[in-house]
């Protein structure tokens, strides 16, 4: 199927889909229909009565409905970053738009504070015209001996000054902050984050599991792509992992893309944290939806092959090349978890995380009509955001929209 670039504008007339597998949040209704008036989720007519508002109908009987993704953690794609340009950031955005994202949060990556600063500064026009989902810093604050895919020339401790000037710099649309909350001013930094109701996540961290623990009672609530980037876990010395798990109050994010977690990890935080407590996020770098080759993250020099980002010097692997229509495909196909807690992950839990779970993250009227329409073996095949088609799912064959 062709996929369009921009979204086509929103029509007059409702839309009604009807006949698909709809996820709900009270679960699968099969035979569903969605009502979509103007750029909003509205009631369905009395007895799916389309003719009599007017409405288009499309027939997508053998496909699923969805809710819009969700991603938190995504530093690019389409071959640009969010480091880059409003042009280049546009492109990123666009470019995980055609692949389900409908709402997104943008990740910086380690770089000298005066760039962070300005790149702040662009991000943040993006998100108050409703481009964003707001701006995520990942990065310096995080610890050298697990800094992954970034400079470690440009690290530093997370003193609460510097991470209030990112925040001031991000004019209210910092959503989260990844930090090495055992590091110098960790705990006092995770205290003003929540005070400035930003989100403190753990993460590129050598801490204790005590010293998790102790994070996590000052606030912070997320924990950054869990697995990567911390001390494994131990039977005697647990780390972060074990402490991140435990506690109700964290939202773990996941990459499950195949590379960085074994699906036995997968399970394990699945199956310990509960599906209302994971986030699907893509991590993904200028190579997601592109192809091999070599990149920049940040400052740094990266080489795609077979769709692995690493770093050039010493071959750390570098964020992702992951779009998040694949991680659902390979969470139910692969990984056999139940539509409705992919759905969780990849929509509802970061949508609550976000709070913004009044209007995005389930199909429900008076929320935004943001959806993802995928066939039997979940491929994507058409895309909405606010009323508006990305992904023209009139363009497949298979089906069949008519004028009522």
């Amino acid at each position: 199927m062709r996929l369009r670039r921009g979204a086509q504008p929103a029509t007059t007339h409702p839309q009604v889909l009807t006949g698909a597998r709809v996820v709900r949040p009270t679960g699968v209704v099969p035979n569903g229909t969605i009502t979509i008036t103007g750029t909003k989720i509205t009631p369905n007519a009395p007895h799916d009565n389309a003719t009599a508002i007017d409405a288009t109908v499309m027939d997508a009987t053998g496909h699923w409905l969805v809710p819009g993704f969700i991603d938190l953690h995504n530093h690019g794609g389409g071959g640009a970053s969010f480091h880059g340009t409003a042009e280049e950031v546009q492109q990123a955005i666009h470019t995980h738009r055609r692949h389900g994202t409908t709402t997104l949060v943008a990740s910086t990556v380690t770089d000298d504070m005066d760039v962070l600063v300005s790149q702040a500064g662009l991000l943040s026009e993006l998100a108050e015209q409703g481009d964003l989902a707001g701006i995520h810093f990942e990065g310096p604050f995080i610890s050298p001996c697990r800094k992954g895919a970034h400079s470690e020339a440009l690290l530093r401790d997370p003193d609460p000054a510097d991470v209030r000037k990112l925040l001031d710099a991000a004019r209210g649309q910092a959503r989260m902050v990844t930090l090495a909350t055992e590091l110098q001013g960790g705990l006092d930094s995770v205290r003003l984050l929540v005070e400035h109701g930003v989100i403190a996540a753990v993460g590129h961290t050598d801490a204790t599991y005590e010293q998790t623990v102790e994070a996590i009672e000052a606030g912070a609530t997320v924990a950054t792509h869990l697995f990567n980037a911390m001390p494994p876990l131990g039977h005697r010395a647990p780390g972060p992992i074990a402490a991140l798990l435990a506690d109700e109050r964290v939202t773990v994010e996941l990459i499950n893309d195949g590379t960085h977690l074994h699906p036995a990890a997968l399970e394990l935080a699945f199956r310990h944290a509960g599906a209302g407590r994971v986030a699907f996020i893509t991590d993904a770098m200028d190579a997601a939806g592109i192809g091999d080759g070599h990149y920049l993250l940040g400052p740094l020099e990266v080489e795609v092959s077979a769709g692995v980002a690493r770093l050039v010097e010493g071959g750390t692997i570098a964020g992702s090349t992951l779009t998040q229509d694949r991680a659902f495909q390979r969470a139910v196909t692969i990984d056999r978890l139940p539509v409705e807690d992919v759905v969780a992950a990849l929509s509802a839990n970061p949508a609550r995380l976000l709070g913004i779970d009044d209007r995005v993250g389930s199909l429900e009227p008076g929320k935004d009509a943001d959806l993802v329409l995928l066939d039997a073996d979940f491929t994507l095949k058409g895309v909405m955001r606010k009323g508006s088609w990305v992904v023209d799912p009139q363009l497949d064959p298979q089906l069949d929209p008519q004028l009522a």
